[in-house]
């Protein structure tokens, strides 16, 4: 098969593609139903220390159940409703039962996730640092879009990432397994700090737990080398984007902005790019 993907330089990034777009859809089933059980099981938890009885029984809900369907007419979708990308485009965006509008965001995360997929044929070639950069490609994006829309980083996704990271550097995937171990526990304890400081200070907390976690795993993955940079970009990013929503949209500063997916943003791009852009950096300023 290695042969084969050698011979046909253009096989890889079209199979990582359709793969991508493959696990896009069901990437937003997990953004959308992964916060839903969360509340589902808090309210459960929370019913059974009050000692209450829970009030009407939501039905079952979990990644593979209910069958997808319309959110307006509770339709089923069928298989060739369900197409990435494709199916959007054939139902005109509108659902083929009531044709109520279908969001494009679906189509976009679909779309997204197989051309970030792809492009990591030309980055890593067939090899098992391919498989963890698409598994934590794939962790990236659903934890962004749920931050994005709950504020909430679950661990569900955070600590088998962080695991993950050092699971593939047993081997020295990407970092020895040392400097995954330091990553890890830098990351946790940078932002840890960062938090305690701003509360003391303030009065106020800055950031969510979630973020602890997830700068923990890009650390796994990429070491303690990368966590500079990580912090460097993703703190750039956010501060540009909350200017841009306090000026464009108004937003006041009381109301608080999700850090995940610039923790995300700033992950995904050290892993393809940090060395090189460590490497223009410290030719930038003379060290060699």
């Amino acid at each position: 098969m290695v042969e084969v993907f050698e011979l046909y330089g253009w096989l890889l990034p079209v199979c990582l593609l359709l793969l991508g777009l493959v696990v896009g859809s069901f990437l937003n089933v997990v953004i959308y139903r992964l916060p839903l059980m969360m509340e589902a099981r808090w309210r459960s938890d929370c019913c059974e220390l009050l000692e209450v009885e829970p009030g009407r029984e939501d039905p079952p809900l979990n990644l593979a159940t209910p069958n997808s369907h319309c959110p307006h007419c509770k339709a089923a979708i069928r298989p060739w409703q369900n197409i990435p990308v494709v199916s959007y485009l054939l139902l005109g965006g509108k659902c083929a039962n009531c044709g109520a509008a279908i969001s494009l965001r679906y189509p976009t995360i679909e779309l997204i996730t197989g051309l970030m997929t792809m492009a990591l044929a030309w980055y890593f070639g067939v090899s098992w640092a391919l498989l963890g950069a698409m598994l934590f490609t794939w962790a990236l994006i659903a934890l962004t879009l749920i931050d994005i829309d709950h504020q909430l980083l679950p661990d569900d996704i955070t600590l088998p990432l962080l695991w993950l990271g050092l699971l593939f550097n047993l081997g020295g995937t990407y970092v020895s397994l040392q400097d995954a171990v330091l990553g890890a526990m830098a990351g946790y304890l940078l932002l840890w700090s960062v938090y305690w400081l701003f509360r003391l200070l303030t009065g106020k907390e800055g950031m969510g737990f979630g973020d602890f976690k997830l700068l923990a795993a890009l650390g796994a993955w990429l070491g303690w080398q990368a966590l500079p940079l990580i912090i460097l970009l993703s703190s750039l990013v956010g501060a540009v984007v909350g200017v841009a929503l306090m000026v464009i949209k108004r937003r006041g500063r009381e109301i608080p902005i999700p850090f995940g997916p610039y923790l995300a943003m700033a992950g995904w791009i050290a892993l393809l790019w940090g060395d090189a852009i460590m490497a223009r950096y410290l030719g930038a300023v003379g060290v060699n």
